[in-house]
């Protein structure tokens, strides 16, 4: 029988989505659905339960780990489910505050690998968090501000050297017109007065824009789903809907979601998939139940990581781009990633794991390279696969328009890719 992916649905990736325009809301947006489960947050500078059985979460900034455990040892192995809540986009300079020619700027710079042309034009908002003085202290608070106040403008193609489109210089270019006049007014007071705090104390941030269209089901039959970030809150979506699919139906392994941000600049930072994060999180819960160093080493010996991230479908207009004898489709199920390479981390027995996973799920199964003389891009896979020694496996869904403002994938590939990463988390017999 396919395992249920808890009523993953096209029409709840979209108000995912939509909840989500920064990593610290993706994070807030999969807390709430978790706590609405039985789940409880959890402090990593605070001893942690043992008392058995348990549901819990971590969340460092932008990036979540969730897990459940039942009656078994400190050596059972684990299942995990990874995803990245970070997307390209444009994000708030530290002094943002520009006039130049009678208009009032926003100063702003390129996140990941934006395509900075599909941000032209576009009504956005702003998202993020503050650090906030709290008298002697200080707090974190998240910020979102839906009203289209700024817009980065093309320029006319009267006035362009090349009829054919202007090259963005990403320092002169990308910043968004929000006023007129001959003086800079302060942004960062326009965002406390949203937020309701004294700009005097806010202490740090980290804001960036979003565009305010609402994802949505588009095409002839409505098979299509159009938003943006779908790289990859597509796969915290599928990723958090398969995960509450094995807790509800425990396999024999301890499921584990996590959610890194900053993905899309290396994952080099105190919470992408380079830090400590998951090894620390894995440890100690295998310390909770009552193991020690050699049961976590004999539970990541056993364990499999299925690195989730967007996959490229074929380009109708652009399919000398891909590689011939591996055509993606959207609406076709699952893929996965291979690369000689290792972009990807997939080897066979990780492959093998996903594949079956697949079939019990009952959805079908698509394998993607990439083309040889064409750069490939990566994952938290090689990063997740070196730093705790899992078997891992690089998995996606396939969408069109990857880094753009706004992105596409198959409605259907929703409920499927949910389907495969639940069965993927709960293995009849755990273990490589």
């Amino acid at each position: 029988m396919p395992v249920s992916s808890t009523a993953a649905t096209a029409a709840g990736l979209c108000a995912f989505i939509d909840e989500s325009p920064s990593p610290f809301h993706v994070c807030r947006t999969a807390a709430r659905e978790l706590e609405a489960n039985g789940f409880t947050r959890l402090s990593e500078s605070a001893p942690w339960p043992s008392d058995g059985p348990s549901r819990h979460y971590v969340v460092r900034g932008g990036s979540l780990v969730a897990w459940a455990t039942a009656d078994s040892s400190g050596g059972t192995p684990f299942r995990v489910v990874g995803a990245h809540t970070d997307s390209p986009n444009l994000r708030v300079k530290q002094h943002p505050d520009l006039a130049v020619a009678g208009w009032q700027l926003v100063g702003l710079e390129p996140y990941g690998g934006a395509l900075l042309n599909s941000w032209l034009d576009r009504e956005l908002g702003i998202s993020g968090r503050l650090s906030v003085r709290d008298g002697d202290a200080m707090r974190d608070l998240l910020v979102r501000i839906d009203e289209p106040i700024l817009r980065v403008p093309q320029l006319a193609i009267h006035l362009s050297e090349d009829r054919r489109g202007v090259t963005l210089d990403p320092q002169r270019h990308v910043n968004a017109v929000w006023g007129v006049g001959g003086e800079p007014r302060s942004f960062l007071a326009f965002v406390a007065e949203h937020a309701e705090v004294d700009p005097f104390e806010i202490l740090g941030w980290e804001l960036m824009t979003h565009d305010l269209t609402p994802s949505r089901l588009v095409g002839r039959d409505l098979d299509l789903v159009s938003a943006p970030r779908l790289d990859n809150q597509g796969t915290c979506y599928a990723g958090l809907r398969a995960f509450l699919a094995a807790v509800a139906e425990p396999g024999s392994a301890i499921p584990v979601l996590a959610m890194f941000d900053h993905e899309e600049v290396g994952s080099q930072s105190d919470r992408g998939a380079q830090s400590d994060l998951l090894p620390t999180v894995l440890e100690r819960i295998v310390l909770s139940r009552g193991g020690g160093r050699a049961e976590y080493l004999e539970a990541l010996a056993g364990s499999v990581c299925a690195s989730g991230d967007m996959a490229h479908a074929t380009h109708p207009n652009y399919p000398d781009r891909h590689e011939p004898a591996h055509r993606i489709e959207v609406n076709g199920g699952p893929v996965l990633k291979v690369n000689q390479n290792l972009r990807y981390a997939t080897d066979a027995a990780g492959a093998g794991a996903f594949a079956l996973a697949c079939a019990q799920a009952q959805v079908p199964l698509q394998r993607y390279v990439h083309r040889a003389d064409l750069p490939c891009g990566s994952t938290i896979g090689p990063m997740t696969a070196a730093r705790t020694g899992m078997s891992t496996v690089d998995v996606g869904a396939a969408q069109l328009a990857m880094h753009s403002a706004r992105e596409m994938m198959g409605a259907d590939d929703v409920a499927a890719y949910a389907a495969a990463l639940a069965a993927f988390l709960t293995p009849a017999t755990a273990g490589r």
